[in-house]
């Protein structure tokens, strides 16, 4: 495991010769578009395990996506190696069909502080809820970024993340009604506290999460890819691409269905993604939205 290496894999080139905000902001935006989030292994008949090397093997040197466990993971690692000051979060996502948090931290979540200022990394929720830059760790700041304006509001001891988004147009009338989108334009996304965590406290979670039948990871399969102009997304076999223009105040969903048969050449093309396993895909009805 090298610097160097990860480096490469992301495509960053920049100056790191001190742990400071533009550093960190040009790296967490290089991850978010060079690695997917996703979560393929579990239907090629693998295992996620919580072991920083074999993170690293698949994400760096196979050139594989990841779920937040890993990804984040690993760029807590970096992070650290280049002497940023970090601490391991664990965030409870809103789930969006019962419109609350959970009790389960599922989602892994990195807090940065830098000359005595907090900030918010996340490489790894991917979709139109991803954020390509940190956060300030300020409360009811509105933090404009490609998907929309971010905001963190402090509510005690927890911290909820939420975002406005913009208007939506969808291309493809067949998909006019789908439950990928949301037209709800601003959304909670997560709610945390300052609590350290340990990577041992995603453990369990780690199984779970890709084990309970009632697990969003075992009803879809997931691969989702930013781009400066967006991000492009593969839930089961509906394909989406979309287009930020925020100068038009709208964001276009462009979605239609592929088959079996273009799997392997859409994972390659659009998202640098070479499975070893056969993948089998899923959509099976489960509250998701894109």
């Amino acid at each position: 495991m090298n610097l160097q290496e990860y480096f490469q894999r992301i495509g960053f080139h920049g100056s790191y010769d001190k742990p400071d905000l533009a550093t960190m902001t040009l790296i967490h935006k290089q991850h978010v578009m060079s690695v997917p989030f996703e979560n393929l292994s579990i239907h090629c008949g693998e295992r996620n395990v919580m072991d920083l090397e074999v993170i690293y093997n698949k994400i760096v040197r196979s050139s594989r996506g990841g779920w937040c466990l890993e990804s984040n993971f690993l760029f807590n690692w970096a992070l650290r190696e280049l002497g940023y000051d970090t601490t391991m979060l664990g965030s409870r996502v809103f789930d969006r069909d019962t419109k609350v948090f959970p009790a389960l931290e599922a989602h892994l979540i990195i807090k940065v502080v830098i000359d005595g200022k907090a900030y918010l990394a996340d490489v790894s929720f991917g979709v139109s809820s991803q954020i390509w830059e940190p956060l300030e760790l300020i409360s009811g700041k509105d933090q404009p970024q490609g998907a929309g304006v971010f905001r963190l509001n402090e509510k005690g001891d927890v911290w909820v993340l939420e975002k406005t988004g913009r208007k939506l147009e969808v291309l493809n009338p067949d998909f006019a009604k789908s439950s990928l989108v949301d037209r709800k334009l601003t959304n909670p996304i997560y709610c945390f506290t300052l609590e350290p965590r340990e990577i041992n406290n995603f453990f369990d979670t780690s199984d779970k999460l890709q084990t309970d039948p009632r697990s969003l990871f075992t009803n879809k399969s997931i691969c989702a890819l930013q781009n400066p102009s967006g991000f492009r997304v593969l839930v089961g076999w509906i394909y989406s691409e979309v287009t930020y223009k925020p100068e038009e105040g709208a964001d276009v969903f462009d979605m239609r269905n592929v088959t079996d048969d273009e799997i392997e050449r859409l994972l390659w093309e659009k998202f640098n993604v070479k499975l070893q396993n056969k993948l089998q895909l899923s959509d099976k009805k489960t509250c998701y939205t894109i």
